[in-house]
């Protein structure tokens, strides 16, 4: 496993131990407050994280929720220098909430019509 998995994996931990406590306002402002880094990322830096938390997720001892999975992928893209929403939204009928990524107005870690089957609850 990479270093850049790694790293995706101590998020997801991170992130898991907010929702295990049922905070998931402290998990919100987390991500919220996260700044973006000030420097310019590389070309492939969005692909490299994405593919790092998706190597994450598969070796994590549970199954790791949208939530969570957003949450460690914004953070990260941020802390790399990319300007990362996490995106929650929400389906009325059947109730569902959903959260993604996007980066410049285009989800990088889900299906790209995210945003076509979930009403945007938020963005941070």
């Amino acid at each position: 496993m990479s270093l850049l998995a790694l790293k995706a994996y101590a998020r997801l931990f991170e992130f898991d131990l907010y929702l295990a406590r049922g905070n998931f306002q402290v998990l919100y402002e987390r991500v919220r407050r996260y700044s973006v880094a000030r420097k310019t990322p590389a070309p492939e830096t969005v692909e490299r994280v994405c593919h790092a938390v998706d190597l994450a997720c598969i070796w994590y001892w549970k199954e790791a929720l949208c939530l969570q999975r957003s949450a460690a992928t914004a953070c990260l893209l941020k802390q790399y220098g990319v300007a990362a929403q996490m995106v929650i939204g929400v389906q009325q009928i059947p109730f569902k909430a959903h959260a993604w990524v996007e980066v410049n107005g285009h989800v990088v870690n889900d299906k790209p019509y995210m945003s076509e089957m979930y009403a945007v609850l938020d963005r941070c």
